[in-house]
């Protein structure tokens, strides 16, 4: 017994001297913490002294007065230029505005634009608005508004100068990936309906189609609403659209996504600085659309929160992801009210989707490429992407934005049809057709006799443009004249314009497949509304419509792409 008294007491010292050490070892992190929190409170009040001393400093003794308030703001300015591209500070009229974007209505062109590599880039387009009407598309980079540089423009001061009252205008100069000049686009702001379901129905072979078009307060009310609507109609298949949604709430994208999983399964975690961060948002039900067939539809313009729920869906071989790589913005911000009227908007975690993949592309993720971790390219190469898997055991990649199961990428459009969008044509024959033509039904089509009438419109007109060919032959022109060479070259030249012309006749009958899905896109448009376009037009020559209504009405097809056949 008094063995086991001593070795007893032994065993109590131990354990007590344990919990000693542990207290001392716990104690002396917790130290180390403070002394470090400490540590870096002092370094940064240091800093603060120093941004303090210049600024009395330049106030003081500069050799011209400086204005305090742009002083202050540009050292602010400089403080966040390091950063992310979607850190910013805003002011009262700026934060309103963002505010708007989530809630109802605003006045300007409808497009969301963002910082890519120093740039000032159209994220997506906003569906039915003057920006989507001209042709503006994802990816097309502005750089002037109203003969104004956008160089070293903030998305902020780029958006200021874009919104305006409805019916004034605005002149817009943007680079667009494959054309040698950039081209201008006269465009009229108009109020700018924020709808987030601006169309839904069963489209044919007994499959939905819902287009979700942005993330706002009423997003998922609408679309839940939409799909219930659907369910109704015993629909076999479901076509979810979100090329073009810039984003927009995280709550929004996270009720969304649970409309489709079934419940207690991760959609998406946020991840800030430190790994105990980590929040997590699982779907929580009640089941909704867990088992219909479903394809999703994505392009350059799906960003953000409509990434998350493409994302999930991908994660959890839930449907088919159909289309073009998406955006890639996956940065968490939060507005913080600060002194003086103004808001800073700052990036605080970063969106990972269950896979583990992080939505954000490395190279968006500075506002200076030179800063960022990547900067040779928008995207880098299926091959060269960090493989993931998802819960069936498919590869998906990372290395940001969500990289489709099926693509469909649309046609590249050709000058005449990028100059017929840009200059009004189609809308302006419509108005005209419209007039003369007061029989027009929904199932309108275009005859001979309507191109008859449109190349007379053209020629009414005056209607011109230049093919890739004269733009290079202009360019080709400028050096001739700086070498001065231009007598020498001269009948070349005119050789060539003579070919040009003869070339552009057959333009028009190359895109008559277009030219007539246009016209009868606009004089339904105005005649009938957005509804009857989607119905008798939109949804019968889409070629990403077509793929998904083609996977859908395959079991087979569906199923093997899931890795599941």
């Amino acid at each position: 017994m008094r063995g086991d008294k001593k070795y007893g007491f032994i065993g109590v010292s131990m354990a007590f001297l344990s919990i000693v050490i542990i207290w001392i070892v716990g104690f002396g992190q917790v130290t180390e913490k403070v002394v470090e929190a400490k540590e870096k409170k002092d370094t940064m009040f240091e800093y603060v002294q120093l941004i303090n001393s210049v600024a009395w400093s330049i106030d003081a003794k500069y050799v011209e007065e400086v204005d305090l308030k742009e002083l202050v703001y540009s050292g602010i300015r400089g403080m966040l230029d390091i950063l992310d591209p979607f850190s910013v500070m805003k002011d009262k009229e700026a934060y309103e505005q963002l505010m708007e974007m989530t809630q109802g209505k605003y006045e300007g062109l409808g497009m969301a634009i963002a910082l890519r590599n120093e740039i000032i880039t159209v994220i997506s387009p906003i569906e039915g608005t003057p920006a989507y009407r001209k042709g503006i598309r994802a990816g097309d980079k502005i750089t002037e508004i109203d003969g104004q540089s956008t160089r070293d423009m903030s998305t902020e001061e780029a958006s200021k100068l874009m919104r305006g009252p409805a019916g004034t205008k605005v002149v817009l100069k943007i680079e667009r990936e494959g054309l040698m000049e950039p081209l201008e686009y006269e465009l009229e702001r108009a109020v700018i309906e924020l709808k987030n379901v601006p169309y839904y129905g069963v489209i044919e072979d007994d499959i939905g189609y819902v287009r979700l078009s942005k993330f706002s307060e009423e997003s998922s009310k609408e679309l839940k609403d939409a799909l219930e609507n659907l369910k109704e109609e015993n629909i076999q298949g479901l076509i979810l659209d979100l090329r073009s949604n810039g984003g927009g709430l995280l709550s929004q994208a996270v009720e969304t996504a649970n409309l489709f999983l079934e419940k207690d399964k991760l959609m998406v975690y946020t991840q800030g600085r430190k790994q105990e961060r980590i929040r997590e948002y699982f779907s929580r039900g009640p089941e909704l659309f867990t088992q219909t067939p479903l394809a999703v539809l994505v392009d350059g313009g799906t960003a953000s929160a409509s990434e998350i729920v493409a994302g999930a869906i991908q994660d959890w071989d839930r449907g088919v992801i159909i289309g073009e790589e998406t955006f890639g913005k996956g940065l968490v911000q939060q507005v913080f009210e600060m002194p003086k009227d103004t808001y800073l908007k700052l990036t605080i975690a970063k969106y990972y989707i269950p896979s583990g993949r992080c939505i954000q592309k490395p190279e968006s993720a500075k506002k200076h490429p030179a800063i960022a971790e990547k900067t040779e390219g928008d995207s880098l190469k299926k091959e060269e992407k960090e493989v993931f898997f998802t819960t069936g055991g498919r590869k998906v990649y990372g290395g940001g934005g969500i990289v489709p199961d099926v693509i469909c990428e649309p046609e590249e459009r050709k000058p005449i049809e990028i100059n017929l969008e840009r200059k009004q044509i189609f809308f302006d024959f419509a108005v005209e057709y419209i007039s003369k033509h007061q029989n027009i039904t929904r199932d309108f089509e275009v005859t001979q006799d309507v191109v008859s009438e449109f190349r007379l419109f053209l020629k009414e007109k005056d209607f011109t443009y230049k093919t890739y060919v004269e733009m290079q032959l202009d360019t080709l022109e400028k050096t001739i004249s700086a070498q001065n060479k231009t007598e020498l070259y001269s009948q070349h030249i005119e050789e060539f314009k003579t070919s040009i012309e003869k070339e552009k006749e057959s333009d028009f009958d190359e895109s008559l497949t277009y030219i007539k899905d246009a016209i009868k896109r606009d004089i339904l448009r105005n005649k009938f509304g957005e509804v009857v376009v989607y119905e008798e037009a939109f949804t019968k020559t889409d070629p990403c419509i077509r793929k998904a209504i083609e996977i859908l009405g395959s079991k087979n097809k569906y199923t093997s792409i899931l890795g599941e056949g």
